[in-house]
């Protein structure tokens, strides 16, 4: 029982602090997904929706300090419950995803790694299980240090993790782990490989027979009574198939496309605001300077926005803003950039720099 203990005690520590450091790489990115989980759709909590980022740093750092509490057996039994409960509540989470596929993604491991629902969910099962073990070994969780070491380590620990939440909230994260890194090719990112797998569909066909409704599959319409009549069509994913990297990328103008124009383009900045009414007020006002730079360098200029025409103008004139906003999906801007707004630097295709409106003055135009 002491060796399972402190197998589990050095495992679930490890873990914690591990998936804890990797949202806290990108907090912006987790509270996105408590904004999903918080939304009218799923829990339908939308008061808990301005609260998302801040509820997000503060999970993430607590994830990290129980880790380190744990490994270093400080606070014994008050660590153990706040585990215990804190993976109940995970656990409670990934399997309402799973279940009801409300959420595809938790975002557990941020973009680093990607995890299924039920792997999710199966991930969360298995330490609660070791928590549970570690609450029936407790006993055998001695403190590594003393009083005053464990207490040193543990607001050492909370200070560097205070630090680098403030640090990428106002500039990026420090590892970008998301398909629109730099160096990233997006035409090449968008291709799907000669012979990848299809996705496969059940096919269900509805059609009302002598005033009742009865369902055909595909090969059954052969055999569809002279009378007949079509009512509806449904398609059910049974297989995913193969998915690129990046497959959601639009730049819309007017009804149309540029998307290939853009990526053609020798150079090209984006400015990307998902939602221009929660943009900066701060990082608006550095738009023009960056806009008229790289105009001036030969850039061409494309603002990125899934925010209504109508406010796209009103903040178009009260900024002075010079320079086009396409519409393209909020989800997808969320992932190409955490900051509202961000600066996004293109040539043929191919991303080299992106920076948080704090840092625009070091954007690479040339």
């Amino acid at each position: 029982m002491k060796i399972l203990t402190q197998f589990c005690r050095f495992f679930v520590g490890i873990l914690f602090i591990f998936s804890g450091l990797i949202k806290l790489n990108d907090p912006v990115g987790f509270s996105f997904k408590l904004d999903e989980y918080f939304s009218e759709a799923v829990f339908n909590m939308p008061f808990l929706q301005p609260f998302s980022l801040t509820l997000a740093v503060v999970l993430v750092i607590v994830e990290v300090l129980l880790g380190v509490m744990l490994l270093l057996g400080y606070k014994r039994k008050l660590t153990l419950w706040l585990l215990l409960l804190m993976i109940v509540f995970f656990t409670f989470l990934t399997f309402y995803s799973a279940y009801f596929n409300k959420v595809t993604d938790c975002g557990c491991f941020g973009d680093a790694i990607k995890l299924t629902p039920w792997e999710s969910f199966s991930k969360d099962v298995v330490l609660l299980v070791l928590i549970l073990v570690l609450f029936a070994g407790q006993k055998y969780i001695k403190p590594l240090f003393n009083t005053i070491g464990n207490t040193t380590i543990t607001l050492v620990a909370l200070a560097a993790c205070s630090f680098m939440a403030y640090y990428v909230l106002n500039h990026l994260p420090i590892v970008d782990f998301r398909a629109y890194k730099v160096g990233t090719n997006i035409k090449k990112a968008m291709e799907i490989p000669e012979g990848a797998p299809q996705s496969k569909y059940d096919i269900v066909f509805t059609y009302k027979v002598d005033g009742v409704e009865k369902q055909f599959k595909m090969e059954e319409l052969t055999q569809l009574p002279a009378n007949a009549e079509f009512v509806s069509r449904e398609e059910h994913l049974i297989q995913k198939g193969y998915e690129p990297p990046i497959h959601d990328l639009t730049m819309d103008l007017e009804g149309q496309d540029y998307t290939p124009e853009v990526l053609a383009a020798p150079k090209a900045l984006l400015v990307v605001a998902y939602d221009l009414k929660k943009a900066n007020d701060e990082g608006l006002k550095t738009i023009n300077e960056t806009v008229k730079k790289a105009r001036e360098a030969g850039y061409e200029i494309i603002g990125l926005t899934a925010t209504d025409k109508n406010i796209i103008e009103d903040y178009k004139k009260k900024y002075n803003l010079d320079l086009d906003f396409y519409f393209c999906d909020g989800t997808t801007l969320k992932t190409i950039e955490r900051a509202n707004p961000s600066y996004v630097t293109l040539e043929f295709g191919t991303i080299t720099d992106k920076k948080h409106w704090n840092d625009v003055k070091s954007l690479m135009i040339k």
